[in-house]
Formats: structure tokens, C-alpha cells, sequence
């Protein structure tokens, strides 16, 4: 028995009249004829008594107009939630991010914008450090990362897409001698205990550019992967933190912020998905966040 079987035979109990139900079916009536034909065979009974006018359902046809009802209701039912998922209006996105990406407001924007389109799908969010990110999309535990650019911490499978940039700031105790100017250069970094915003020693780049800038390397003295223990060992004057300018919006006491006097040392914003990304949700999400980057 197949489904059309099941809409022929419908079509019939409810038009009572084969001529009528093979013009509804767009079929000859005596194709239309052959297939209930059959599919009494293999049931092995009547399913309508005929006449010249008219045709009946068997007691049998009832019981099977219920079922087929039924049966064709669910397929429709089945289609139109695989349809709905793969546009993305349903499903799940597992988002995890770092701490730029709330202060920016970059992730809050697009979850909003996915949120207002495709109200009915589930968004789960989770702050994680930056090369977990990577290792928990490539495993299939998140879909989607925000996260600084570790270079070093590529992967083939994934795309890396830069949805923001921003300047650094120097975070330090508001009793901090250099608390007083309002910008810095980065020679008085110059034997300055550094706290890095930093997740592990694949933060290669920042380093990197600071020796290049200083002649020397930098006395870096912690690598913190949480924003507010960076900010919080800052205020203890345990250091200071170079961290993304939108972090200046947190206001934590005892701590200043100041600008940076290079460009060399920006900050950016990474989204992070994989290549080869099949869940409609996650594609209709990464969309989403495409359009508001372009």
C-alpha cells in the first residue's frame, strides 16, 4: 500500500462518484478504477459497493477512511516540520562565546535578530574560553563561537570570520601611577607587570607584536581566560590588562581605563562555525549574523 493508494481511495469516499474523483485527481477514470481495483486485492475485500449513480464505503471503507485520514494528516505533518527545520524556524543553535562578544554587543544583536525571525527555535548560550570553543564545535557540542583571533589555534574544518574590531585599552588601578594621563604609549608598558585577557599560550600574536613594538619582551606576569578576574587583578594592582575597548563599559571600583596609542594592537571578534554545517538552524543563524556583518 502506498500513499497515493490512500488519496485515491479518499478521493473516491468523498466524491462518491469515480468520474468525479479522477477529475479532482487529474487522472482517467479507468486508471483511477485499476488502482482501488488493487488495493482491495490486497487488502482482500470490498471497499465501496457500486452503483450506477453512486458509490458507498464498505463497513471496512469506513474503518479505512479513518486510518487513511489519519495516516495522510501525519505525512503532512512530518513534511512540514522537516521543512519548517531545515529553513531554520525550528531546532536548537549552541552558542558559546567570549567576553568581548557580550560587551560589544555583537552577540546580542544577533541573537535578537534570530530570536524576532525564528521565534520558534531554541538558542543555548555558554561563556567558554576560546580554544575550548574550537574543540567543542569540531566535536558537535556547540554549533557557534565568539572569540578573539588565536591564530594558532585554527582548524581546517572551521570557518573563522572577523565580525568586529576594536582598539585596545589598558586596564590598571585607579592608584597605578600612569593612572593620571588619559592615553598611553606602548614604551611605557616598558617593565610593567602585563595581565593578558588571554585563554592559553596559543596568544602568540599580542606578545608577539608588543616585543616587536618595545624592543624587548614584555614581563608578562598572568594569562587569564575570565573577564572579571582580568579586571579584578587590575584593581588589586597585580598589573595591567590590554583587553578590548568595548570592556570599558564594565565598571568595576578601583578600576581605570586608557587609551592605547597603537593600532597595531587591535582587538577583533571572530565567529566561528564548521565548514561543513548541515543543521538548518545553525545555517539560518549564521545567516543571519552574515547580513548584519555585511
Amino acid at each position: 500500500m502506498e500513499l497515493r493508494h490512500l488519496r485515491y481511495f479518499l478521493a473516491v469516499a468523498e466524491e462518491q462518484h469515480f468520474g468525479r474523483a479522477a477529475e479532482r485527481l487529474h487522472i482517467v477514470q479507468p486508471a483511477l478504477s485499476m488502482q482501488i481495483k488493487a488495493l482491495e486485492e490486497e487488502l482482500g475485500g470490498p471497499l465501496f459497493t457500486r452503483s450506477s449513480r453512486r458509490v458507498e464505503l464498505t463497513e471496512a471503507g469506513l474503518l479505512l477512511q479513518t486510518e487513511a485520514r489519519r495516516t495522510l494528516e501525519q505525512v503532512e505533518h512530518a513534511r512540514l516540520t522537516v521543512e519548517r527545520a531545515l529553513r531554520g524556524e525550528t531546532g536548537r543553535v549552541r552558542i558559546g562565546f567570549a567576553g568581548n562578544a557580550v560587551f560589544s554587543g555583537r552577540l546580542i544583536d544577533d541573537m535578537r535578530l534570530f530570536r524576532e525571525t525564528y521565534p520558534d527555535a531554541e538558542l543555548i548560550v555558554q561563556e567558554m574560553a576560546p580554544h575550548l570553543q574550537n574543540d567543542a564545535i569540531l566535536s558537535g557540542l556547540l554549533d557557534v563561537g565568539y572569540m578573539p583571533d588565536y591564530r594558532a589555534a585554527h582548524s581546517a574544518a572551521l570557518n573563522y570570520e572577523c565580525v568586529g574590531e576594536w582598539e585596545r585599552v589598558v586596564a590598571m588601578s585607579d592608584a597605578h601611577p600612569l593612572s593620571h594621563r588619559e592615553t598611553l604609549s606602548v614604551d611605557l608598558l616598558a617593565g610593567e607587570p602585563l595581565i593578558f585577557y588571554s585563554t592559553n599560550d596559543n596568544d602568540t600574536f599580542l606578545a608577539e607584536t608588543l616585543h616587536r613594538l618595545l624592543g624587548h619582551e614584555p614581563k608578562i606576569t598572568h594569562r587569564i581566560s575570565s573577564t572579571l578576574s582580568v579586571l579584578a587583578m587590575a584593581a588589586a594592582g597585580l598589573g595591567l590588562a590590554l583587553v578590548p575597548a568595548p570592556l570599558a563599559q564594565v565598571s568595576i571600583p578601583g578600576v581605570v581605563y586608557r587609551r592605547l596609542e597603537s593600532s597595531e594592537l587591535a582587538a577583533n571578534l571572530m565567529l566561528v562555525s564548521r565548514k561543513e554545517e548541515s543543521g538548518g538552524g545553525v545555517q539560518a543563524y549564521l545567516a543571519l549574523a552574515r547580513q548584519i556583518n555585511g
